[in-house]
């Protein structure tokens, strides 16, 4: 079967979801893709500003002077800003029909992320031993997408983040995703006019891609 033949359900959901409120129906929703009730589904959202915990996180990096919620998430990783201006993607796939492999799971969803920033004219990149998708900025590099993935049962959860116009001070609350060296960046800071519309325009042209590329493990 063509990975791409069963589309998942693509969702943007409007306004600002609380994070407890997400959680819930990715549990959910994930029961219902196990039990092969529900199809798959892309969830694209925003949250209010907050800090979500990963399973690695370490109390150290916890600053949080504004007092944001903290929540556990129970994904991979640190700790993660997630707020307003900023697009969440939750990406709820059955791995049992598109590659028992967690490792190229995640390649496959940092060249998604890559391919949409360039066609709104970024060029970002992984970065070898740094977690997240990356671009160069004012001499240096900063993070301009995060990733955190739980696999149940060979059902992913979670999934990823790209800053589009967030609060970028809000970051300083935590150190992001355990990495201090630095700094984290947005589409508005590199000087970039598109917005949330057309970052998620640019994710759809290319999910059947990136569907294709998960179906191939060489």
């Amino acid at each position: 079967m063509n990975a791409a033949e069963h589309l998942p359900e693509w969702k943007v959901e409007p306004g600002l979801t609380p994070y407890p409120l997400a959680l819930e129906e990715m549990q959910r929703r994930v029961k219902a893709i196990q039990e092969h009730r529900e199809p798959e589904l892309v969830w694209l959202l925003e949250h209010p500003p907050l800090y979500t915990a990963g399973t690695s996180a370490d109390p150290a990096e916890l600053f949080n002077p504004q007092g944001f919620p903290v929540y556990a998430a129970g994904r991979g990783g640190r700790y993660t800003y997630h707020g307003p201006g900023q697009r969440v993607g939750y990406v709820l796939l059955d791995l049992n029909r598109r590659g028992r492999d967690v490792r190229h799971y995640v390649h496959c969803l940092e060249g998604w992320m890559i391919a949409a920033l360039a066609r709104l004219g970024v060029e970002a990149y992984r970065a070898r031993g740094r977690i997240g998708i990356w671009v160069k900025t004012a001499g240096t590099e900063a993070k301009i997408g995060a990733i955190g993935v739980r696999v149940q049962r060979w059902v992913t959860m979670h999934g990823f983040s790209i800053n589009v116009s967030p609060e970028l001070s809000h970051f300083s609350g935590i150190v992001p995703c355990g990495i201090a060296e630095f700094p984290v960046t947005s589409l508005t800071e590199l000087g970039v006019s598109e917005g949330q519309e057309q970052l998620d325009l640019a994710l759809k042209q290319g999910f059947e891609d990136f569907l294709l590329a998960l179906g191939r493990s060489d």
